[in-house]
């Protein structure tokens, strides 16, 4: 892309209110942090604790942390669990990829579910299925991505980025970004590419979706990172063009443009073997970053945290997360100690109550 272009997409950017300065997830917590993810053992989602980031143990022994068929009211499957703070440090939002593979018995599916929490315990949740075209979106009149959206077969992986410069029609500022994949075959999209819609402040409604970047071939599993230490977006992804691994690209501004993949430097421990469903988070204290991804290839697979420096680069040292029985795709959260304290709490008494009524069944 020439300089002349850049300085165009920049300033596209700045007029749909992308400001690098000020857009970002909330941190807050320095206790310790809430691993969120996908179970391997099934479509649900499981929460595990750790005091420094590395070491962790299972919540309720890794069982659904809420009812999943409850919020996933496509399929019944709550996939690719990433979660963070409102805005406002008042709550907790978090988005999943409804999805059921043992039910469908295929690697399709046609929505996302967005939830919130005032506790991290108790959900509710809206659902969007894609399906159903532009009457599901706050924004039906605007430009449309496909002529046909009962085509879409693919919804995958979304995640929350807040952007308080971000301006709605009604000229009320911020909105969370939701950046996910999705692929319309019989549409003529021939590969999944990336896209972003906006949710509104309380988490209930979602624009249409807009392209966020196309390298010419699939990719899935973004995740986004603003760097104080360069002053750009750095999002970390896997595309399934070319070799394999996880990618770097950056971008002065939150929608782009988005830099080619970096080929020299990117996550390529695992050699031949896939990899996917990465999360970068900060352990407080450290100027670097560390990197979670799921490789799937090997039996059992291995869920892994690698290192990278403060520009999320020079990746190292990839070890496999320890504590949690069954990891997958998830998501990292800084917490305090009352938010830990809350969850063990929460945990023993769920965990007791499990315990009282397998006594009783015995009997």
């Amino acid at each position: 892309m020439n300089n002349k272009l850049i300085t165009a997409a920049v300033a596209l950017a700045s007029i749909f209110g992308v400001n690098s300065l000020s857009a970002q997830n909330l941190q807050k917590g320095d206790y310790g942090f809430l691993y969120c993810h996908m179970s391997d053992r099934g479509e649900w989602t499981a929460y595990a604790l750790s005091r420094d980031g590395l070491n962790y143990h299972d919540l309720i022994g890794g069982e659904p942390v809420f009812d999943t068929k409850e919020h996933a009211r496509i399929e019944g499957g709550t996939r690719d669990a990433y979660i963070t703070r409102t805005h406002d440090g008042k709550g907790y939002i978090m988005v999943t990829t409804d999805m059921c593979v043992a039910k469908s018995h295929k690697w399709h599916n046609y929505g996302i579910d967005l939830l919130k929490s005032k506790d991290l315990i108790n959900w509710e949740s809206t659902t969007f299925d894609f399906r159903k075209g532009a009457s599901i979106f706050s924004d039906p009149d605007s430009p449309d991505p496909y002529t046909d959206y009962s085509t879409i077969c693919r919804v995958w992986a979304p995640q929350i980025f807040w952007n308080p410069e971000y301006v709605w029609p009604n000229g009320k500022k911020g909105g969370y970004m939701i950046y996910y994949s999705l692929w319309n075959p019989e549409n003529g999209e021939k590969y999944d590419r990336m896209y972003y819609s906006y949710a509104n402040e309380d988490f209930t409604t979602l624009t249409k979706p807009r392209i966020l970047l196309d390298w010419g071939y699939a990719t899935i599993d973004a995740d986004i990172n603003y760097l104080d230490t360069d002053g750009k977006y750095h999002m970390m992804i896997k595309k399934e063009g070319g070799k394999p691994g996880l990618f770097t690209s950056t971008a002065p501004t939150l929608h782009g443009p988005w830099s080619n993949p970096v080929e020299d430097d990117y996550v390529d421990f695992e050699g031949n073997k896939k990899c996917e469903g990465v999360s970068a988070f900060q352990i407080p204290g450290e100027k670097g970053w560390r990197v979670a991804y799921i490789e799937y290839s090997s039996h059992p697979k291995h869920y892994r945290i690698c290192q990278a420096d403060e520009n999320m680069a020079n990746f190292h040292s990839p070890v496999d997360i320890k504590g949690v029985e069954s990891p997958q795709h998830g998501s990292f959260m800084r917490i305090t100690k009352k938010e830990y304290d809350r969850l063990e709490k929460w945990a023993a008494k769920i965990d007791k109550q499990r315990a009282k009524a397998k006594k009783e069944s015995a009997k």
